[in-house]
């Protein structure tokens, strides 16, 4: 029985080493704002977001693409300078879960830190998230605001980013039904030229419905 787990695990490993090597062989496209006139279900949204900043514009995921993957640009631990954590989310999609021409979405982003490899679900699309956040450190601290990202698969895994370790985790949002997360728009806090940056806040995304 033991062998037949060890050889499940090492199938798994293969399986994510291909995903994460797809990128490299892959045609990848900046969508930017040519696709929002695409229609879209419903919105997710997590209540843990923090109160800097303003919603900037959407990016949408081009019409029956979905979001199967994601990257995040993160400033890591500054160790007394000035800490902003995530400051930007960019997602991967596709059509019909094929994988070698790709679309990037990502709203506004903030200044700091550089873009983790990409995290893909096995298969499927991105449907619901989850968002780590710091509050609120005063008037004296340093805000951080939002410091990481889970999504959720409709193949069911869990993916985690590689942001930082600052705050919590809090509910996870509401799940896109019949389709999946195909559009992002992003709450950003202006650079503050030299006072205390938190970069992105908050963050909410938009699901389609899959072809009928």
């Amino acid at each position: 029985m033991a062998s037949v787990h060890v050889s499940a695990l090492c199938l798994l490993a293969l399986v994510v080493l291909a995903q994460g090597n797809s990128l490299e062989s892959s045609f990848v496209v900046k969508a930017g704002t040519r696709f929002t006139p695409r229609s879209y279900a419903s919105m997710l949204t997590v209540p843990n977001g923090e109160q800097f900043g303003l919603w900037t514009w959407p990016e949408m995921c081009p019409q029956n693409f979905f979001a199967v993957g994601f990257s995040l640009r993160v400033e890591p631990n500054q160790y007394g300078g000035d800490d902003t954590a995530l400051n930007g989310i960019r997602l991967f999609c596709s059509q019909n879960g094929d994988r070698s021409y790709l679309y990037t979405v990502e709203s506004n982003t903030g200044h700091f830190g550089e873009w983790t490899d990409t995290h893909w679900c096995p298969n499927g699309v991105l449907t619901s998230f989850q968002l780590r956040v710091e509050p609120h450190q005063g008037l004296f601290g340093d805000d951080t605001a939002a410091n990481n990202i889970k999504f959720r698969c409709s193949s069911n895994p869990t993916l985690e980013g590689r942001g930082t370790s600052w705050g919590e985790y809090g509910h996870w949002s509401a799940e896109c039904t019949n389709g999946g997360i195909c559009g992002i728009e992003t709450k950003m806090e202006s650079y503050q030229g030299g006072l205390d940056d938190s970069s992105l806040n908050d963050v909410r995304f938009h699901c389609c419905s899959s072809p009928q």
